[in-house]
């Protein structure tokens, strides 16, 4: 069994920069709509999933808040353009076929840890798609990175241990080490002044962790960078706490019920509503298909 785990917010924004100006006649924006449903598509038939779903941020969970009250207070408003289309695809991704869910004051990455964990634990293999570094830390023989590549047969690739270690240079359950010193300005998380990506992925490989490297600082040669690792100490527990991604929320359906069920005659009238000529064709071919393939298993 493959369970395919989409990024929900992560694919919004990147659909809605990625194509600018599109609408429909009633003068509605429909960019990003339009590019969520051609990458999804796409992502289904790469990845070919038993289960899939589509994971929603919906608020910031009190632990992170609690620790740095600041935590994404750096990110601007959404695009007044993208927020009808927001709330579209999250009531209407369904129709597509993979569930459409988030739970309160939750984000993303949490509840996909969560999904990724009782998947591989009931012998499943996961598929995450998502350009979010924290995600990187749950990569292991069972879950993988889907990500869309040029270079790579068929445009896409699945990135496991090999491809994180040689992009980070450490192992993917030390990504969240190294975030620790370095901080994450994306999500407004302050680093250790002066410690960029190259040192702490130097001091994590030989430490192993922050605990160790906090335990050992005296072992530091280096007399600045000592000094800056023990007076930062209370900042670095915290960010590696604030970087931890909490693998075992209660689970609003089971992964076993993500079915991927296209909803043709609701999708379609959907797609018609957009305006999306050439993708409602495509929907309108595939779901005849469809009838066809179902009615031969039935005969």
């Amino acid at each position: 069994m493959r369970l395919l785990l989409v990024d929900g917010h992560y694919y919004l924004y990147r659909s809605f920069f990625a194509i600018r100006g599109l609408r429909n006649s009633r003068g509605e924006p429909t960019n990003a709509i339009y590019g969520y449903a051609k990458t999804l598509r796409k992502m289904l038939a790469d990845v070919r999933p038993d289960r899939a779903a589509v994971i929603w941020d919906r608020g910031l969970p009190a632990r992170r808040v609690t620790l740095q009250p600041a935590y994404k207070q750096n990110r601007p408003t959404m695009p007044q353009d993208l927020q009808p289309q927001s709330s579209w695809l999250q009531e209407n991704i369904s129709l597509f076929g993979p569930a459409s869910l988030g739970v309160e004051d939750t984000e993303a990455d949490d509840l996909i840890a969560s999904y990724a964990a009782a998947a591989v634990k009931d012998g499943a293999e996961v598929v995450v798609a998502t350009n979010d570094k924290d995600i990187l830390q749950i990569v292991s023989d069972s879950v993988k990175i889907y990500s869309t590549s040029k270079e790579a047969p068929g445009g896409f690739a699945l990135l496991g241990i090999p491809e994180v270690r040689e992009k980070w240079g450490v192992a993917p359950a030390q990504i969240g080490e190294v975030l620790a010193l370095t901080g994450d300005a994306s999500d407004n998380i302050p680093g250790v002044s002066g410690i960029g990506p190259k040192t702490a992925v130097a001091l994590i490989a030989r430490h192993g962790s922050v605990a160790q490297l906090l335990e050992n600082s005296a072992l530091i040669a280096n007399d600045k960078l000592r000094e800056k690792i023990a007076s930062s100490a209370d900042l670095i527990l915290a960010n590696r706490e604030m970087v931890r991604l909490d693998d075992s929320l209660p689970l609003p359906a089971p992964w076993q019920s993500f079915e991927i069920c296209p909803r043709y005659p609701e999708l379609i009238a959907a797609l018609r509503d957009c305006e999306f000529l050439s993708l409602l064709k495509e929907v309108e071919e595939e779901a005849g298909l469809s009838t066809t393939i179902h009615q031969q298993e039935l005969f």
